[in-house]
């Protein structure tokens, strides 16, 4: 009789299916099969690479795709601001959920989880942590203003206003150095003590940049050239996995005990209305937060379950108690302020407190530059030399700022040098930019040797994040051989990075090797404003 019943309803169910007929039937089924879901779009913050495996773990379990796209918070705030066409993205998963509930006016965000959590410390060789008498010892903010205004520490940290762990830092410097209130409020960014003792503190980053993840392999790759860093426990944790494999001294980690911010990882569906999506999203979140794979993010050095825990419960390899990491410790994070105090925050990061920047921008103008791309190059420069729209990515000039554009085809072309952040000063560097024409040949060497030896020529240029943003659309005359001559006979020849931005025809491999010996990063240009944007946030 059971079977009966099955096959009675499994007939109505044919016939409703078929509707007019077994033709229609075949091509809805077909139809069915190619519209199966099997992608996933995540956007990411860079500190999130390391776990790409277990993603990728995933994706073969389930049959589908996934593909991860690394964007700094500050893209990635912006980005959900607008409207929903303009997001083509699944997911996202930066590393702290204020960027999401800034960023999030929409609503769009949904089934938000933390995948785990990782607090932002300061990385030190531990031979200049012993000398600082720092080890196995609890330090305050003021004690590492104290070594910065001595001399004694210099350290990399990115962007406050492009990436979280930069901005984590800077909140905690100023909520140490406000006295440590309740919270973080307007008033206390009003005290012109705390904003001295904040820009003293950042006087002493000797190193810039818009990626976490980037840093952290800047420092493995030329560890001769830092001292520290502030990055997130999780990246100190794979620096010095790699550093011990290469023999050298490993980090110590310095959790500064009153100005202390906790990344929290979440990883939230955009919803634009795709349940077949929303389904294996939830699968993809599942499968994070099992047991299994939370001990295995566990294993990489993010901190799944609670903040403090039994190092009975952990590998000491990773969580490496010789490396200063401490998962016994009770971490209290400092309260994330309103976002009212965020903004304020961030805008008065980049106009007054961070250590000026020396730019000097050395942009192709050469004949295949004409027309479309002569037109994209002014409107990328007028992204960043624009106050208002130069606010809308936090990339607002600070009154100190240096500004010098150097036009190149052949050779270097007559330029433009321009101080601070007045409309008058940026209206003639605007105007300067506006007014170039495109024609002659490429020489990408001449022109990068020429921006670094305006910028040795400024002076106290210690004070300055000093960059050259190189942009072109060819392949160069002369060799890199003619660049490094003149870097040799420069005071600061090979610490100022050479940032560089493909356009074109672009020859990759020439700006890699410029990227090498001036630790810089070469930016794709297919979205020439997104890659100036990007660039000047390392700067």
């Amino acid at each position: 009789m059971k079977v009966l019943k099955f096959l009675v309803v499994s007939v109505l169910a044919v016939f409703l299916f078929n509707g007019c007929g077994k033709g229609e039937q075949k091509k809805s089924s077909s139809t069915q099969k190619k519209s199966a879901v099997t992608e996933l779009s995540i956007l990411s913050g860079s500190e999130n690479k390391g776990l790409e495996a277990l993603i990728h773990e995933f994706a073969r379990q389930h049959g589908a795709k996934i593909k991860m796209t690394y964007m700094g918070s500050i893209d990635t705030m912006l980005l959900l601001s607008e409207k929903t066409a303009n997001i083509k993205f699944d997911a996202v998963w930066p590393a702290n959920s204020l960027w999401i509930s800034l960023g999030d006016k929409n609503k769009l965000v949904k089934h938000l989880e933390s995948i785990m959590r990782s607090p932002v410390v300061l990385g030190i060789k531990k031979s200049k942590a012993n000398s600082l008498g720092w080890l196995n010892k609890p330090i305050a903010v003021a004690d590492i203003l104290e070594a910065t205004q001595n001399g004694s520490l210099r350290f990399a940290m990115t962007s406050a206003t492009q990436s979280n762990s930069g901005a984590s830092a800077y909140l905690g410097f100023l909520h140490a150095l406000s006295g440590s209130p309740a919270i973080l409020e307007l008033e206390n960014l009003d005290q012109p003590q705390v904003r001295q003792k904040v820009k003293a503190l950042l006087s002493g980053v000797n190193r810039s940049s818009g990626s976490s993840g980037w840093l952290k392999e800047t420092l493995i790759q030329h560890y001769e050239r830092f001292q520290a860093m502030f990055n997130y426990e999780a990246m100190l944790i794979e620096a010095n996995q790699a550093l011990i494999t290469k023999g050298q001294e490993p980090l110590y980690a310095v959790y500064p005990t009153d100005g202390i911010m906790m990344s929290d990882s979440p990883l939230g569906y955009i919803d634009q209305g795709n349940p077949a999506k929303e389904a294996l999203f939830k699968k993809l979140q599942a499968f994070l937060l099992s047991d299994d794979v939370q001990k295995k993010i566990l294993d990489q050095g993010r901190r799944a379950g609670m903040v403090g825990f039994n190092p009975g419960a952990v590998n000491q390899q990773v969580f490496n108690p010789e490396w200063g990491i401490d998962v016994t410790r009770i971490i209290s994070p400092v309260p994330t302020p309103g976002e009212q105090v965020i903004r304020k925050a961030l805008a008065l990061y980049q106009s007054s407190l961070r250590k000026p920047s020396c730019t000097a921008y050395v942009v192709d103008v050469s004949g295949s530059m004409q027309g479309q791309g002569i037109q994209d190059l002014k409107a990328a420069m007028t992204t960043l030399l624009d106050p208002e729209q130069a606010a809308r990515y936090m990339l607002q000039s600070s009154s100190k700022d240096i500004h010098i554009i150097i036009p190149f085809s052949g050779k270097p072309n007559r330029g433009i040098k321009g101080v601070g952040n007045s409309p008058e000063t940026l209206g003639q560097m605007l105007a300067f930019v506006q007014s170039l024409q495109a024609g002659g040949g490429t020489n990408i060497y001449a022109a990068a040797a020429q921006g670094l030896q305006q910028i040795n020529a400024v002076e106290k240029i210690e004070d300055y994040f000093p960059a050259v943003i190189l942009m072109t659309d060819g392949h160069s005359q002369g060799n890199l051989t003619d660049l490094k001559t003149v870097m040799d006979k420069l005071t600061m020849g090979y610490d100022i990075p050479i940032h560089s931005i493909t356009f074109g025809q672009a020859s990759k491999e020439q700006l890699i090797e410029i990227s090498k010996i001036s630790i810089g990063r070469v930016f794709s240009g297919k979205n020439l404003i997104k890659a100036f944007r990007k660039a000047k946030g390392y700067n």
